[in-house]
């Protein structure tokens, strides 16, 4: 008995050594990727990435498949009762491998109550979290629940409550609107559904009642917009915060369907923007990474509590490796944190691991027939701004 009593005192004496010392991860700057995979990562997937230097992966679960047949981890988004067991399971699996290899984790849902993964919802918004209160009380029963089931894990680093919400696009409001627009129109939607502060306030509420030690990283509006941030009043309270942005601008340019134009647009070069076009360069891609910075320093918030938390474009965009520097160079000068996408994703679209070629038809032979097939990874041109400041 006397050997149980001494072991729980010593398991909880290491908890809160671990949980004393989370936030003080992020007082230096932390280079990392994001791992958005279909299945939990292998050893080899965290190895690979400790391997070229990254100490710190942001991983989503919601492309995973549930043990019981419905939402990952979560059960059912429509009507949140509790955390799968066995998705739990899963999950912490997939944490201990990371700790294994010398990574921190932040955990990050794609989706919450009321809110599912387009993706995962036949290709609609929605938007039901930020026209239904009701799916708020879900969202902070299910951040409570996995809360209390992770904050005893050494691999956790913060936890990240929802990728890129956007309680704007149904709000009246457009996207990159100038930061008056932005702030009058927070005026007219302040304590309804689409206030995302309030929502922030009421889930960092309930992940505090059962763990009051790990950072805890907000995602700004309009799917993480780095000029997003320029609505919010202040800074909330709470000062074991992160605050979050990605950068994929100019979208016209960096993403997907750009590939498929006549003409794709270029960078440098003059890109879709907002109701306009504007012309996007290194010292655009600054003033523009440079708007999060600001409203930090405005309402008193530390360079290390930014995050930029994904940033990328398309690997066979010829203009893919000087974007990518430039942005790099931009987030460096700013000293934040920053995590590249993505990191042998089963989309290959942002892999730069694979360079700019397109990938071999016996590799899609082979996803045809089920089989593996290895496909030749590792340093190159375009991936070479990423791995410089990883090392």
């Amino acid at each position: 008995m006397c050997r149980v009593f001494i072991s729980v005192v010593l398991l909880a004496v290491s908890w809160r050594a671990n949980a004393a010392d989370t936030m003080a991860f992020w007082d230096q700057p932390r280079r990392g990727a994001n791992g958005f995979n279909e299945t939990p990562p292998d050893d080899a997937w965290f190895r690979a990435l400790r391997g070229y230097g990254a100490n710190w992966v942001r991983l989503s679960f919601s492309k995973w498949k549930s043990a019981r047949g419905g939402d990952f981890l979560s059960g059912s988004l429509d009507e949140y009762r509790a955390l799968v067991p066995e998705d739990l399971a899963t999950l912490r699996a997939a944490l201990d491998r990371a700790h294994a290899a010398g990574l921190k984790v932040v955990v990050v849902p794609l989706e919450l109550p009321g809110a599912r993964w387009t993706q995962n919802n036949g290709g609609e918004f929605d938007d039901r979290l930020w026209s239904d209160r009701r799916y708020w009380q879900l969202s902070a029963a299910f951040w409570r629940d996995l809360a209390r089931a992770l904050r005893d894990h050494p691999a956790i680093a913060a936890y990240n409550l929802v990728n890129e919400p956007a309680p704007e696009r149904y709000g009246g409001v457009e996207e990159h609107a100038a930061p008056e627009t932005l702030q009058a129109w927070y005026r007219t939607v302040r304590g309804t559904e689409r206030d995302l502060p309030a929502f922030y306030e009421l889930l960092v509420s309930a992940i505090r009642a059962v763990d009051a030690r790990t950072p805890i990283m907000l995602d700004a509006g309009w799917y993480a917009a780095a000029d997003a941030w320029s609505y919010w009043p202040a800074a909330p309270s709470d000062m074991r915060l992160l605050f979050a942005y990605h950068m994929y601008e100019p979208w016209a340019a960096t993403s997907a369907p750009n590939m498929k134009r006549d003409r794709p647009f270029r960078y440098p070069g003059e890109v879709p923007f907002g109701r306009g076009t504007a012309r996007w360069n290194g010292a655009s891609i600054e003033g523009y990474l440079q708007l999060p910075v600001d409203w930090a320093r405005r309402h008193g918030v530390p360079a290390n509590r930014l995050v930029a938390s994904e940033f990328g474009c398309m690997r066979q965009w010829p203009d893919c490796a000087r974007y990518l520097e430039d942005v790099l160079s931009a987030l460096e000068a700013d000293g934040v944190h920053w995590a590249f996408y993505s990191f042998r994703e089963n989309w290959d679209g942002m892999d730069y691991e694979l360079g700019t070629e397109k990938l071999p038809w016996q590799y899609w032979e082979a996803v045809e027939q089920g089989r593996p097939y290895e496909l030749k990874r590792g340093p190159n041109k375009l991936f070479e701004p990423i791995l410089r400041r990883l090392r």
